[in-house]
């Protein structure tokens, strides 16, 4: 059942204006980590290869390897969620000479940022929208520059295609891929514990952490994305944004996580349930983690951008990883990548 109490939250909470501006918080913005779902995935992954000097960590469920699709939708619905014999995953010399030619061009950080860091990967295992294979490509790409002790890879018999979250008491079915893709599922050992995606990316990201909070009592603030989307260009993101900042964390150097949605997840579509449910903000208060919740929008047909109108597809509101923003979607000159890149940067500034 669809998320009702947040939608009508979201209905009548959000004002035809825009939300206020995102406030300097003094964060620590040295070593960014990232996560996300499918869409929100594949931004994860080239969050990280692009800006590999500042972003110490990445969580990915449901993606795959950098510059998957090489700018078609058609090689993303194939080659990159479903792949067979005549439309094969990219195997990792191909994702390595894509990393290479774009490091050579100033495109993205030298890949030498990578070793060191951190990954957590997880693939469901009645996940039928990005199969197995295309999680072990990504698994395979990154075991490059990354050592066996800071790869995690889970392999979750039985659950499909959704952020696994232990915090949703309207969570859907394990075995579910449908909106909000929120699942709930219980693990094996011990028999009937909650299965956390969130909690078990940021422990191994940023841990060990302390136990997550019984709620969480920081600010979720709402934000006008707009200055950062015009600044970059960028056509496909909604105007508000949303962070939560743990209490005590105005001006006090935590730590910056950035929380990508999948496809059908914004605000725009579900409201608040991604942003409030999938699981991070009550680790984010126990541990002094700032999270950051960018969003895209659905967007279907002409828009405009400057004095020129500019065609958008993306129906279903998924980040930018095959290209229908800008040629340099995976890059640092990527228009997302630089909208949410600017975010970061203004939580970073001093707190008032």
């Amino acid at each position: 059942m669809f998320r009702l109490r947040h939608l009508l939250l979201f209905a009548f909470a959000t004002p035809a204006w825009a939300a206020d501006p995102l406030p300097a918080v003094g964060a620590d913005v040295s070593q960014i980590t990232v996560s996300g779902i499918s869409s929100g995935g594949y931004m994860s992954v080239q969050f990280h290869v692009a800006h590999s000097s500042r972003v110490s960590g990445a969580g990915i469920v449901a993606g795959g390897p950098y510059e998957c699709a090489q700018g078609s939708a058609s090689r993303a619905l194939s080659n990159c969620m479903a792949p067979d014999g005549n439309d094969p995953v990219p195997d990792t010399a191909t994702s390595l000479g894509r990393v290479n030619e774009d490091a050579a061009a100033g495109r993205i950080d030298a890949p030498t940022g990578l070793s060191g860091d951190r990954v957590w990967l997880l693939s469901g295992g009645a996940d039928r929208t990005v199969e197995r294979p295309v999680v072990d490509a990504l698994a395979a790409f990154y075991r490059t520059w990354i050592s066996a002790d800071a790869l995690a890879y889970v392999k979750l018999p039985g659950a499909g295609h959704a952020m696994i979250s232990a915090d949703d008491p309207q969570a859907n079915a394990c075995n579910t891929s449908e909106p909000p893709f929120i699942n709930r599922c219980e693990t094996a050992e011990p028999p009937g514990t909650l299965f956390d995606a969130p909690g078990q990316l940021l422990n191994h990201l940023l841990g060990p952490l302390q136990a997550k909070a019984a709620e969480a009592r920081g600010e979720l603030i709402s934000f006008d994305q707009i200055p950062f989307t015009d600044a970059a260009d960028a056509l496909g993101m909604s105007q508000t944004g949303y962070a939560y900042v743990p209490t005590g964390c105005r001006g006090q150097q935590c730590k910056v996580h950035v929380a990508f949605h999948g496809c059908r997840q914004s605000a725009d579509q579900i409201g608040t349930t991604y942003v409030t449910e999938a699981g991070y903000n009550r680790w984010a208060e126990s541990n002094r983690i700032i999270v950051l919740y960018p969003q895209t929008t659905p967007r279907y047909g002409w828009t405009w951008s400057g004095w020129w109108p500019r065609w958008v597809f993306n129906p279903k509101a998924c980040w930018d990883w095959w290209g229908y923003e800008d040629a340099d979607y995976a890059t640092a000159k990527g228009v997302q990548i630089k909208a949410v890149m600017g975010m970061i940067e203004q939580l970073g500034q001093p707190a008032p």
